[in-house]
């Protein structure tokens, strides 16, 4: 239930993919929105062009056709998905569509019904067929058809591993079961497989994602295969030996989860979780068709917090949820000043087309939900500043993410790409380069954002 979008525009990408084209090499765009799963459906779609004989563009006009896989979680994304097909096809004119508003085809050629093809969400064979019918390969067998890195829409130093495809959930604002399906987890040896070359090739930092990390190998019954079994304790331990941080989004506090906490604790993996909490009240979270434990939830992050008193916990809210009285929203600000997460976010309920919460009574006026959003997040900037003023004066590890005339733009353990906070070094930073993980010592902080030196 979460939108990390690395936006990633052919224009904005330029400095991420290879311009090695030749002469008359049949070339392709992408435009990638929605979250990092997404994101790495375009990165296996454009790593298997590559190997076809297909060129990259970063920008449109030098493209032969443009990919736009779209994001169709949310009625606003929906839109967004739309301005960007309709850009692309202004800017190109030839479009394939595909990601998950491709799961709504008429939706699509209703408002664009000039795109060349339109297909669902990891649908990677109808998409290389749409291609090569729009754009015939043209492969140099001597260059093309001979194993290729994979392309890759974020820095070198850091990628996401997606270990699973679905979700078993079946929460009533939520229609993603409906657009990926059930639960699919991946063998555990082909993920590690995937993490050794990637680590191999520099990466440093490893941020797994899928829909439902928690129930990673459920539908595998937990099996193990070629020495790695499939259960998320299992794979992070395996993961850790990698010598890369780790890091672990989408987790849903199932009791296993404090199995993960120790890992946490010896170093193995980073000390930071993403867990989609929604809500504490627990007839909110009835209401939505998820687990109602808020208290006992409090109790989960006081053990974790036992075992490992650095963890960052990180998490995000719905506010105006239909039927959401007064006292239901108040009760979730007191669980808030009691949970002290680090990292919040939230946003504003939005009815989504297929979802069974657009049939629930008692929606909420727009401007009650925009003055609760306000109020929600006042109370998580004040907690994150307190969080981070105590920081000042302390010595952390970072990495560096980019370099520019004015400083270093670095991240610590408790920040994950996009969606969290940064670390700025202004002075000093000459030495420096993307990737590099330093030890830093914290000068300031600011509700968000950490200043420090080397």
């Amino acid at each position: 239930m979460q939108t990390n979008p690395p936006d990633l525009r052919p224009d904005l990408a330029r400095a991420r993919i290879p311009d090695d084209r030749r002469d008359g090499q049949p070339t392709i765009g992408m435009v990638s929105l929605g979250c990092p799963k997404a994101l790495v459906d375009s990165e296996r779609i454009l790593t298997r062009l590559r190997a076809e004989g297909y060129a990259i563009s970063a920008d449109y006009q030098g493209a032969d056709a443009v990919i736009v896989n779209t994001c169709g979680f949310l009625d606003s994304a929906k839109a967004e998905s739309l301005d960007a097909i309709g850009e692309a096809l202004a800017e190109n004119g030839r479009v394939i569509v595909t990601g998950c508003l491709g799961a709504e085809p008429e939706y699509i050629t209703g408002a664009h019904p000039k795109v060349l093809a339109v297909t669902g969400p990891h649908q990677y064979e109808l998409v290389l067929d749409a291609v090569h019918k729009a754009v015939p390969p043209q492969p140099d067998p001597f260059i093309d058809l001979l194993p290729a890195s994979g392309v890759s829409l974020t820095p070198r130093h850091y990628s996401y591993l997606k270990i699973s495809e679905g979700c078993n959930h079946k929460c009533k604002f939520c229609i993603i079961p409906d657009m990926r399906g059930r639960l699919v987890s991946r063998p555990a040896h082909a993920v590690m497989r995937e993490a050794e070359k990637l680590v191999e090739a520099g990466v440093k930092e490893l941020l797994v994602i899928s829909q439902d990390t928690s129930a990673y190998g459920l539908d595998r019954k937990h099996e193990t295969e070629r020495g790695h079994r499939a259960h998320i304790t299992d794979l992070a331990r395996d993961l850790g030996s990698l010598g890369a941080w780790v890091r672990l989004h989408y987790v849903y506090p199932y009791p296993h989860v404090r199995d993960l906490i120790p890992l946490m604790a010896d170093g193995l993996i980073l000390p930071y979780m993403d867990i989609p909490f929604q809500h504490a009240h627990p007839d909110v979270l009835k209401r939505m068709a998820r687990p109602a434990a808020g208290a006992k939830t409090l109790d989960e992050i006081a053990a974790w917090r036992a075992i490992c008193p650095e963890i960052t916990l990180r998490s995000t809210f719905i506010v105006g949820y239909p039927g959401e009285t007064e006292a239901e929203f108040q009760s979730l600000l007191d669980w808030l000043d009691e949970a002290q997460l680090d990292r919040v976010g939230a946003f504003q309920y939005e009815n989504v087309k297929g979802a069974r919460a657009n049939d629930l009574p008692d929606h909420i006026d727009p401007q009650v939900k925009q003055e609760r959003f306000e109020r929600f997040m006042e109370k998580a900037q004040a907690i994150s500043a307190a969080k981070l003023a105590a920081k000042v004066g302390t010595r952390i590890e970072v990495i560096v993410d980019s370099i520019d005339q004015d400083g270093a733009t670095c991240r610590t353990k408790a920040d994950a790409p996009e969606i969290d906070g940064n670390l700025f070094i202004d002075e000093g930073f000459d030495h420096l380069k993307p990737g590099d993980i330093v030890p830093v010592t914290v000068d300031e902080a600011s509700d968000y954002d950490l200043w420090g030196h080397v």
